[in-house]
Order: structure tokens, then C-alpha cells, then sequence
């Protein structure tokens, strides 16, 4: 799609949940403003993908796909019941995995973004780990609600993410659940200092990279959206 001289228009998986503005507090398709800022910084045209129904045909209308945060994957689609902390979106749920599965089928550049990385690795057959604490001892990495926790994340090297940002890097994590088992296909490439998995990528492919922690809340750094936008070039 991407021509000479355009932006690459980037899609972005939304958030369905009851929200407030104004006067009204109503279901809503909405995003955080960080996503699409960091699309713009990053030299992309931000579309918004209202995550309902299962229908993908916007997808023939961007050159990259970024799947966003948010709630915890449904654990049926990984074969478990629900652990008493697990909150999930099974719409949501319906429409990302359709259009996860459809970027891939068609070689899209994709980006997932916590929740997005766990779809990743669910809809390529992977498990999660329903609450973290549980497993690591700790709750580093969702401090408390509406506070992101602060991870220093080693990357494997030669891998495509340490070539974007390096061997090491700091994220704003905020989720409970994490990789179990991988889905086929990916690659573990990105490790917390308690050894839950950060990142994740499909070797070889144009572009598929999944991270654990939230890119998108350092308005100073947009090198993973820059490589998402970079993508679509190649």
C-alpha cells in the first residue's frame, strides 16, 4: 500500500470498555493517546481498529498492525479456567485473534504491545501464566492499580529487537499474567531480572515482535514504532 513519498498508515487494535467523558459514561471503542502519538512521532498515520465483531476487512487498508494493551486474553482459547483474578474481554477477544491471524497470513509488519504480545502467542498455540505473583514472588510488575511498574529487560543478541534498542532496555510494565509456553514460531528474546519472558519474535518473518512492557509511554523514545513504520518500506 505504502507509495513513494506517503506515511504508512498503521492500524491500532482498540480497548472495549465503559468509559466517561463530559457528561456521558457509556460503552466506547477507545485507545490511549500514547499509541497514536507515538505512530505519529514515529512517522506513521495512526488508524484506529475498533476491536468488535470478527470481521478484518479494514485490514486491507494498512501497511503495519499494532495489537494494544488491555485485558487479560480469555484462558479458553489456551485451554484453561479462569484463575479468580483474570479479567477478560471475550469480544475484544474475537476480533484480535481474527486480526492477528490475518496479519500474519498476509506478511503485515505487527507490533504487540503487552496484551497484544500475549495474543500473539496465544493465536500461534502458546499458554499464559493467568497471575504472575504467584509464579515470581513479587507484584513488580503491576505495582498497584494505575502505577506501571519499571523493569530493566535484557535482549538476546543478534535478535531484531536488541538491534533496535540494544542488548538492554527499561520498560513501563503493568500486567499480572505473562508466556507460559510459546506459541509455534516465536522466539523468546527479551527476559525480566526474574526470568518472565519480555519480548518475543518470529525469526525470519518482515516484521513480528511482541513486548511484554509498554513502549508507547516514552514519548521520548519511539524506536520500536520507527522499526514497525520502517517495515512497511521493506
Amino acid at each position: 500500500m505504502v507509495s513513494s513519498g506517503s506515511r504508512p498508515v498503521i492500524g491500532i487494535s482498540t480497548y472495549v470498555e465503559t468509559a466517561s467523558w463530559g457528561v456521558w459514561q457509556t460503552p466506547a471503542a477507545l485507545l490511549p493517546r500514547s499509541y497514536v502519538d507515538a505512530v505519529v512521532a514515529a512517522g506513521g498515520v495512526p488508524v484506529l481498529l475498533p476491536s468488535v465483531g470478527s470481521d478484518v476487512t479494514a485490514l486491507s487498508a494498512v501497511d503495519a498492525l499494532v495489537i494494544a494493551g488491555g485485558a487479560d486474553v480469555d484462558p479458553a482459547r489456551y485451554g484453561q479456567q479462569a484463575h479468580e483474578k483474570t479479567v477478560s474481554r471475550p469480544e475484544r477477544d474475537a476480533f484480535e485473534f481474527a486480526l492477528t491471524r490475518a496479519a500474519l497470513d498476509r506478511g503485515l509488519p505487527l507490533l504487540g504491545v503487552c496484551r497484544g504480545m500475549q495474543v500473539l502467542n496465544v493465536a500461534l498455540g502458546g499458554t499464559l501464566t493467568q497471575h504472575l505473583p504467584e509464579v515470581v514472588g513479587h507484584a513488580d510488575h503491576q505495582p498497584a492499580p494505575a502505577v506501571y511498574g519499571h523493569n530493566r529487560i535484557t535482549l538476546a543478541d543478534g535478535s531484531r529487537v536488541a538491534g533496535i534498542l540494544g542488548v538492554e532496555a527499561k520498560g513501563h510494565c503493568y500486567h499480572h499474567q505473562a508466556v507460559a509456553s510459546l506459541g509455534e514460531g516465536l522466539r523468546a528474546v527479551g527476559w525480566a531480572s526474574d526470568g518472565t519472558v519480555e519480548a518475543v519474535e518470529v525469526p525470519g518473518s518482515r516484521f513480528v515482535l511482541g513486548v511484554q512492557w509498554h513502549p508507547e509511554q516514552d514519548v521520548e523514545d519511539v524506536r520500536l514504532f520507527a522499526a514497525l513504520v520502517d517495515a512497511t518500506r521493506s
